[in-house]
């Protein structure tokens, strides 16, 4: 299984779905675009894979009891590629953004972090940490 094609630091490369009812989703998604999916352990748990044509296009994972509790609704979170993911942190705060999830790595898949722009929009870090993690 592959990620999706190579992606220039800079562009979109990956969508993730918080899920409030992940196992719909997995089924919403199969029978409207033919996504596969594919459990895969990270960092003590597991989140799934979501592949068409055996390459992936982005992964799914349950929203915690306490934020379907608190209302959190189902919710996609997209990733742009770059070169050095703690550069970018660094940078996207002195632009006048917030840091919201600290750089960490999805056991040898990407490291990634979240951040809030400048209107508080949300946005995802992603830089490979494999070769040919993106190939």
């Amino acid at each position: 299984m592959t990620i999706a094609p190579t992606f220039a630091s800079g562009r979109f490369c990956w969508l993730d779905l918080a899920a409030t009812d992940a196992d719909r989703a997995k089924r919403f998604y199969a029978d409207l675009f033919g996504w596969r999916a594919h459990e895969q352990p990270a960092n003590g748990g597991a989140f799934t894979r979501l592949s068409l044509a055996d390459c992936d296009v982005g992964s799914l994972y349950p929203l915690r009891r306490g934020q379907v509790e608190r209302g959190v609704p189902s919710h996609w979170t997209p990733y742009v590629c770059v070169d050095d993911i703690e550069a970018t942190a660094g940078r996207a705060v002195a632009l006048g953004g917030q840091l919201l999830v600290q750089p960490f790595e999805v056991s040898g898949v990407a490291r990634i972090a979240l951040v809030a722009d400048a209107v508080r929009a949300r946005v995802g870090l992603w830089e490979p940490v494999a070769t040919g993690a993106h190939d």
